[in-house]
């Protein structure tokens, strides 16, 4: 059962065998990742691993986006010591326990998915999309490297050399194109998504329990697989290009309104 004492910007809701789970972060209309909702978003998934009650899991966010990745304003606080190490654990726990959940899960992209906010999406069962929405992992706009899965996930559904194109320049994909892409399952109109996503969830709920669990289980071993090859390195990475240059110049390019200036330091 989740303890919906815990959490702020997650909200709870049963609908029969389903569980309906949204990102709701008030204070920011497109559900940017703070210290507070990385920290929840990893305690989220262990919660849904011991979940008995749901046969099915909907994620979803509210407002504007589903999440448009990191919070540029908790960036600097990241500088401080062992902020770094701290972040590169939650996350690596966040992703492994996302994929280790044994119901299956079914994402609602309400609006945009960006960087941390496109990896979770990506790495869920089935992804319905808003006509709407767009998806796209920017972390090198900012200097950094995508170390949070989207360098397993992308090249595991596009292949290498289509997913670099997309990690490399940080272009985010419209809905549609997504869809004939195969990154994502089904777009529709905004104000069907929700129903929509909700109606296929209470079809797998309406299946066998655990013959749905158990092939989830088997079919998330091959990105498992993805992720054991490229999701430490990557995550590593990240941490060194947290401390460069590169990524204190888009930070201040940001608040300054302009473009970066990228000296490769």
């Amino acid at each position: 059962m989740i303890d919906r004492d815990r959490f702020e910007y997650l909200r709870f809701e049963r609908q029969e065998n389903v569980l309906l789970v949204t990102i709701d972060r008030p204070d920011s209309t497109l559900n940017a990742v703070n210290e507070q909702l990385h920290d929840e978003l990893t305690r989220l998934f262990p919660r849904l691993q011991r979940e008995r009650d749901a046969r099915v899991v909907v994620l979803t966010g509210s407002g504007k986006a589903f999440s448009a990745g990191g919070d540029f304003d908790w960036f600097p606080e990241l500088q401080k010591a062992g902020r770094l190490e701290h972040l590169r654990l939650d996350a690596k726990n966040m992703i492994w326990n996302l994929l280790d959940v044994h119901l299956p899960i079914v994402c609602a992209l309400n609006g945009h998915a960006m960087g941390l906010g496109a990896s979770i999406a990506l790495l869920c069962d089935v992804i319905f999309v808003s006509e709407k929405a767009l998806i796209g992992d920017p972390h090198v706009k900012v200097g950094i490297v995508a170390g949070d899965g989207g360098t397993a996930i992308w090249p595991l559904v596009l292949g290498p050399a289509r997913a670099k194109h997309y990690l490399l320049t940080g272009e985010s994909i419209e809905a549609q194109e997504a869809e004939r892409l195969g990154l994502v399952n089904f777009v529709l109109p905004e104000d069907e998504l929700a129903d929509g996503a909700m109606a296929y969830a209470q079809r797998l709920a309406a299946g066998a329990p655990l013959a749905i669990q158990y092939t989830k289980q088997a079919v998330n071993k091959q990105v498992k697989t993805a992720l054991n090859t490229a999701f430490d390195v990557a995550a590593a990475l990240e941490i060194v290009t947290f401390k460069s240059e590169d990524h204190a110049e888009a930070l201040n390019a940001l608040r300054e309104k302009r473009a970066p200036s990228f000296t490769g330091r």
